[in-house]
């Protein structure tokens, strides 16, 4: 029995530090977090009353770009920007407060022989900014952004949906970050303008389900 858990704990670490098997190139990584989980005054807290539709809050969505044993991840966040950093700086930054990993959802697109050339893209807008905003920006671009700017068909159509971006709580009150945030940057809420979210993409028609666990560390 000891030999046996012994072996079990290798096998899971094995999967902490070395290529996860079932990741590809192009697959989207979707960061979910518990609802009765509180990061306060963030805006990822913000996006999960947003867009929150179960007990799960999906609030980021990321690239993975795997090359040889190497996992590098593509996403934006206010505190890299548009980066592609290693799998692990992806992990740290996502680590929660009590040092556990978040629910990680691996998703890839039904249709993925062109997800070299997604990927290709999406590292070409490396060095841009985190659009706070979240309106059309030459200069930034956040997490969802990123991807649908970076899948798109040879027609450069999207493929990746857009629709009316809610920016208001279940009961229809707009959360105060909202509003501190677009009252700071000198414009109001962009509420119904066209956009994406984290929830809205990984329910996407166009994606299969990869799996939660065995792709990533939990």
């Amino acid at each position: 029995m000891k030999r046996l858990y012994i072996l079990s704990l290798l096998i899971v670490l094995a999967a902490c530090t070395t290529r996860p098997a079932q990741l590809r190139t192009g697959d989207l990584i979707f960061v979910g977090i518990p609802e009765n989980y509180r990061i306060a005054g963030s805006m990822a807290e913000a996006i999960s009353v947003s867009t929150n539709q179960d007990s799960l809050n999906i609030i980021h969505t990321a690239i993975a770009d795997v090359r040889g044993d190497s996992v590098w991840i593509i996403d934006a966040t206010i505190k890299h920007g548009v980066d592609r950093h290693p799998l692990d700086t992806f992990l740290n930054d996502f680590t929660l407060k009590d040092g556990s990993y978040p629910r990680f959802i691996v998703k890839r697109l039904k249709d993925n022989k062109d997800a070299e050339r997604y990927v290709e893209r999406a590292r070409g807008y490396t060095g841009l900014g985190y659009n706070r905003c979240f309106v059309p920006c030459d200069t930034a671009l956040y997490c969802t952004e990123l991807v649908r700017d970076s899948y798109r068909r040879p027609d450069g159509s999207y493929i990746f949906s857009e629709a009316p971006m809610n920016f208001k709580a279940p009961d229809g009150t707009m959360p105060e970050y909202w509003t501190e945030l677009f009252a700071i940057l000198g414009m109001d809420v962009p509420q119904g303008i066209p956009g994406t979210n984290p929830r809205a993409m990984m329910e996407e028609e166009c994606l299969k389900y990869v799996g939660p666990v065995s792709v990533l560390p939990q």
